[in-house]
């Protein structure tokens, strides 16, 4: 691969890094803010719900604007919104003015994800693209991992330590601005835009030995194929298929619970009897965790394919989830035995579901309704996110004794085992084909 393959590839992806990080730091900051505003169950479920109010609104709304400015127009603009909401939400002087600028950077996240895989895949070979879209969810699991390092190290920094924690991702959020003044633009929305020579360039730029003009005919191709299909309906044939499934992979990579995980696990492990210090350094192992699997993951996607992962992947965590229903269900969460269930729950997602996701809801579409496609997906993601993260604080006050975790793992379980057969049915491969390919095999 080319040096700026790999340059843009890395730029798009710190949009996932924001991600990761943005949606991960509040696991962190939660007991101290959440004591700081003195909220409820039920504010502190709206607290952290409120950026994914954010996402599901971003993540649906981003497709047009994608397709008018171009996607690295619009991940500028998503910066900028990384940007007002780390600051504004560290300086927060009450809570609404928090909720206000976590939504704000709620609505970056949403565009994020569906820009930035939509990007990566524009620019990417066909051998390449599993691997490189990937590196959007490794970046991701990289800014968990950071998001959670960083809450750690600024614990004893006084009583506006969770304000240092959301401020610090201003960092990350001005470099991926000023990072996208050095990428070119996707070649497949310049060709739509009419700017033929821009696109060679930019080809040229990532994929210098290829048959150019033969990618610029199927580039052709397919745009005449969208703007034939303007008025294509996602919920009628032959576009229905591909619709439900992209909607249901976003709903079960969400019904695994790995939002609560990573949102809640701090607050979770203080239910177990850990002391705030130790529950988020164990966090911390948890995302290093997350980015081992992940790489694994990335070295084996292109080889084993798609589908393979996700079926090892759901049945691991349906075990994993099962086991740590029952250790609260039964009270048995003395020890380490927690961590060790939770080390097992997140090698088996960052390596199936959360490598796979992104990848997939950015190929399975047929290139004339991709835009609206993935944003259906994504939003079918962010609209389980948000509810599972609302609910899950009132459940679990409203049980005794981590009743309530262990009956919201237990559903989590079963909604995984429900994933599995699902993908087995319904999901076809993806691997070592163009999206072109894809599109004519599947129609």
């Amino acid at each position: 691969m080319k040096g700026k393959l790999i340059l843009y590839t890395l730029v798009a992806a710190i949009g996932g890094l924001l991600y990761g990080f943005d949606t991960a730091v509040i696991n962190g900051a939660l007991p101290f803010f959440k004591s700081y505003f003195q909220l409820n169950d039920v504010m502190t479920g709206w607290a952290v719900s409120s950026a994914l109010l954010g996402c599901i609104i971003g993540a649906i709304s981003i497709g047009k604007p994608g397709d008018k400015y171009g996607r690295r127009e619009m991940l500028k603009f998503s910066a900028v919104l990384f940007l007002m909401s780390a600051v504004g939400t560290g300086l927060a002087p009450e809570i609404n003015s928090f909720i206000l600028f976590r939504f704000i950077g709620g609505l970056a996240v949403g565009a994020a994800s569906v820009l930035s895989p939509i990007y990566i895949s524009e620019i990417a070979p066909a051998a390449h693209r599993g691997r490189l879209i990937i590196t959007f969810q490794l970046a991701l699991v990289v800014g968990i991992l950071v998001a959670f390092f960083v809450d750690y190290i600024l614990i004893d920094t006084g009583k506006n330590n969770w304000r240092y924690m959301f401020i610090s991702e201003a960092i990350p959020a001005l470099a991926f601005l000023l990072l996208l003044l050095k990428v070119r633009k996707s070649p497949r929305w310049l060709m739509q835009t009419g700017d033929q020579e821009a696109a060679k360039k930019a080809i040229i730029d990532v994929n210098p030995n290829a048959d150019i003009q033969g990618i610029i005919n199927d580039i052709v191709t397919s745009i005449t194929l969208e703007r034939e299909g303007k008025q294509e309906h996602l919920f009628k044939k032959p576009n229905l298929k591909f619709t439900l499934i992209g909607i249901c992979i976003g709903l079960f990579s969400q019904f695994t619970g790995v939002a609560i995980v990573f949102y809640y696990a701090t607050d979770i492990f203080r239910a177990a009897g850990f002391s705030t210090d130790s529950a988020i350094g164990q966090t911390v192992i948890l995302g290093a965790t997350n980015l081992i699997f992940t790489l694994l993951a990335m070295s084996l996607i292109d080889k084993v394919g798609r589908k393979k992962l996700l079926y090892v992947g759901t049945i691991g965590m349906t075990i994993t989830l099962g086991f740590f229903s029952w250790a609260f269900y039964t009270g048995n969460t003395e020890g380490w035995l927690l961590l060790g269930i939770l080390i097992c729950y997140v090698a088996c997602f960052a390596s199936s579901m959360g490598a796979v996701v992104f990848v997939l809801l950015a190929e399975i579409f047929p290139n004339n309704i991709r835009s609206r496609g993935v944003a259906i997906g994504s939003f079918s993601n962010w609209i389980v996110n948000g509810s599972i993260t609302f609910l899950f604080p009132i459940v679990v006050g409203a049980f005794s004794e981590g009743k309530g975790i262990g009956y919201s793992f237990a559903f989590f379980a079963l909604m995984t085992l429900l994933g599995f057969f699902f993908f087995k049915r319904f999901l076809f491969e993806t691997t070592n084909k163009t999206l072109e390919e894809i599109e004519l095999e599947n129609k």
